[in-house]
């Protein structure tokens, strides 16, 4: 980055610009990952209510209605994701 402003402010502004364009998509993605993760909640509410319908319907039933393992998997790697020290 040094070499730009030996060679002109006009470069050096550009690659700031690009620089903050890129930081504000990035923070950006986290409002839209916290929408789905709204989402994700009112499905995983409605899947826990068909689950509950179901099995009142089926009392004798061992299926599995929602995925409910693989959820948790998948939800573990994204907490993994966010907090790598652990």
């Amino acid at each position: 980055m040094y070499k730009y402003k030996l060679v002109s402010s006009g470069i050096l502004k550009e690659e700031e610009n690009k620089a903050q364009k890129f930081h504000d998509e990035r923070i950006k993605a986290f409002d839209v990952i916290e929408t789905r993760l709204d989402n994700v909640k009112k499905l995983i509410r409605q899947g826990k209510i068909e689950t509950i319908k179901y099995y009142r319907e089926n009392p004798d039933s061992f299926a599995v209605v929602m995925p409910t393992d693989l959820i948790n998997d998948y939800i573990k790697d994204i907490e993994i994701l966010l907090n790598p020290t652990e």
